[in-house]
């Protein structure tokens, strides 16, 4: 028999989160729980699920890495034709959310979406690893294929044209979630979790308690 879902329990045991220590401002709280999360050793703390929706309001929901932030919001970099490229090309609003399990906390974020300059792309895309920058010609992204072999076939081809350098594909690059809104979320005991939001406001933010 497969284990129950509902019998797989856990209780949260994470420290406060009151109004009186949290930063006024989400990209200082952000920075500072980020800093935990890379300090507890977590295996992929820049893990983010990314929620985009279609012309439609359709909505899918997949694991991207977080690659840099800022105040003007969070970078990620994927191919333009993937799914998620046409449907924030269609609708350009999207969620993020970090869980990180050892800490007991969670951070979501809601925002509008741009793409990143081609500088700034061309500039990471440099950085990656040979094999991540072949990768990137080799994937049509969300697209149907035969089969493995394809897919290795291309690799093949692809390593022979580009021995060393790899240029960027014009098809690949960068994307910025511009936050509009956040919820810092820590897991407390009997499911009395604690949750503040940040709601952008003019050129500030307003900060909010929400029950758990």
């Amino acid at each position: 028999m497969p284990p129950n879902p509902a019998d797989l329990r856990h209780e949260y045991e994470g420290p406060a989160l009151l109004e009186r220590d949290a930063a006024p401002d989400p990209f200082d709280q952000f920075a500072a729980w980020f800093g935990e999360a890379v300090d507890a050793g977590l295996y992929e703390p820049t893990a983010m699920t990314l929620a985009t929706a279609d012309a439609a309001g359709r909505p899918s929901a997949r694991i991207v890495l977080l690659k840099d932030y800022d105040r003007s919001g969070f970078v990620f970099y994927t191919n333009y034709e993937s799914r998620k490229g046409r449907e924030m090309a269609e609708n350009p609003r999207a969620a993020l959310l970090f869980f990180w399990d050892r800490l007991h906390r969670q951070v979501r974020i809601e925002g509008t979406v741009e793409r990143i300059g081609e500088a700034e792309a061309d500039a990471y895309f440099a950085s990656r690893p040979y094999g991540a920058r072949i990768g990137a010609w080799a994937s049509a992204q969300s697209r149907e294929i035969a089969d493995r072999e394809e897919l290795e076939a291309r690799v093949r081809a692809l390593r022979e044209e580009y021995p060393e350098s790899v240029p960027r594909p014009p098809y690949w690059g960068g994307y910025r979630v511009v936050p509009v809104w956040f919820e810092f979320w820590q897991g407390r005991s009997d499911r009395l979790h604690d949750r503040l939001a940040y709601e952008k406001r003019g050129e500030g933010w307003r900060r909010y308690r929400l029950a758990p």
